[in-house]
């Protein structure tokens, strides 16, 4: 009798237990239901729509957090393979397939630039001192970003900008200020293209992503359409798509269209317009790409074995060209970039910063943690990005943020207050 009460005790038991089951099973159904935008609408405005994180050393990932979503209409998560407009680490990219040219005799860090672009680059105030593509990389050029530097079209020509006066920083000699300015890396792109022949974004594939087996590419058109059909999209304040909504597909026009509208790529001629893929921010990548770039940093030019650069190449990038002094540069950028706060620039390289700079008007560490570490920040489209190594430890982490386009100050830098969440890693 004790025995036939245990096993009808255990038969309901069970059936709570079924029932309890099928209760939350109708509950997820519910939930799947619902479209994803209802759920991405009902967080916070000022929590991120996707937030990726991973952490790496020489040796491969160590650590991956993904929340959130790629494509919020489409109910698609994001992942840390998914490739997102990564903004202004795409400079520090640009910058080593630089590099991989200069190690092949074809470009020279010091020399006018002027030769290969086939017209004059020069002050219009210090016309005899000469533009190099160290002081272009290192933002020292004395260009500003006033005369604008991306909306040249397919037909256009960059040299135009340049016939602006407020092109230029009036002001300054070049080699004497450090001013952030995206303008400088349209005319690296010029002269790239001039120095071999190929167009920006196939010269890159080649020189740089291809051989690190990186799914990347600038702009879109060298990617595949598998590869755009993954592309994290970026959101406005409102939450409204403003870039890379690709809907499963590549873009239709992956540049600025020329000026009757057309989108004729092979319109392209050799430095004519480096602007038209982006070098200064247009690099889809994913955050595992990223963290790839940041091994090659760390194994000082190699990564799992494919050497890329030599050790003095990573040296020549890193080493600061700039280091903040009363008068001898700005700290912020000058567009609304998100990155135009007091003291978020204090030493730069050749489109590299060094962070926790020691000095009192220095606010370059969003780790808070007064290591050193190299790497780039990026900002555009309510995207925030970072990548970062610390070469004394071995470590770095790569991360972003979407739909951050109006992100709150950070508490202990100039950077904003997600991005010292994802630097530092707290949850």
């Amino acid at each position: 009798m004790h025995c036939g009460r245990r096993n009808l005790r255990r038969v309901r038991s069970a059936g709570h237990v079924l029932r309890y089951i099928l209760w939350q099973l109708a509950v997820v159904a519910a939930i799947l239901l619902i479209p994803a935008e209802t759920w991405v609408d009902s967080a916070r405005a000022d929590e991120p729509i996707a937030r990726v994180r991973v952490v790496f050393d020489v040796d491969g990932i160590v650590d991956t957090q993904a929340l959130g979503w790629a494509d919020r209409a489409r109910g698609r998560t994001i992942s840390a393979d998914d490739p997102v407009r990564i903004a202004s680490i795409s400079k520090l990219v640009t910058a080593l397939g630089v590099m991989r040219l200069v190690e092949q005799g074809k470009l020279d860090l010091d020399a006018d630039v002027s030769k290969l672009l086939g017209w004059r680059l020069s002050h219009p105030r210090w016309p005899k001192v000469p533009v190099t593509l160290r002081l272009l990389l290192s933002h020292r050029s004395s260009l500003t970003d006033a005369a604008g530097y991306y909306q040249v079209p397919l037909d256009g020509e960059l040299q135009d900008i340049l016939k602006d006066p407020r092109a230029w920083d009036a002001a300054h000699k070049p080699g004497t200020f450090f001013r952030y300015a995206n303008l400088n890396f349209p005319l690296v792109a010029s002269v790239m293209e001039k120095a071999t022949g190929e167009r920006f974004d196939k010269l890159m594939k080649r020189l740089v992503l291809d051989p690190l087996h990186i799914d990347a590419c600038f702009n879109w058109d060298t990617c595949s359409k598998e590869t755009a059909a993954r592309a994290v999209v970026l959101y406005d304040a409102q939450r409204k798509p403003i870039r890379d909504d690709n809907q499963g597909s590549k873009p239709a026009c992956p540049v600025n269209p020329a000026s009757d509208g057309t989108c004729d790529l092979a319109r392209w001629q050799a430095g004519r317009n480096g602007a038209l893929f982006s070098p200064q921010g247009g690099l889809r990548i994913s955050a595992n790409g990223l963290a790839r770039i940041g091994r090659l940093l760390l194994g000082k030019g190699e990564v799992d074995g494919v050497r890329l650069l030599s050790p003095k190449s990573i040296r020549t990038l890193l080493r600061p060209a700039w280091v903040r002094r009363p008068g001898n540069g700005q700290t912020f950028e000058e567009d609304d970039s998100g990155q135009g706060r007091k003291g978020f620039f204090c030493r730069y390289g050749l489109a590299v910063q060094t962070l926790a700079t020691r000095r009192p008007d220095c606010r370059d560490d969003p780790f808070g943690d007064g290591l050193e570490r190299v790497g780039h920040a990026g900002s555009a489209y309510g995207l925030l990005a970072g990548l970062w190594i610390d070469p004394d430890s071995g470590t770095g982490a790569a991360y972003f943020a979407t739909g951050m386009e109006n992100a709150a100050a950070g508490s202990r830098s100039a950077f904003t207050a997600i991005e010292e969440t994802l630097a530092s890693g707290d949850r």
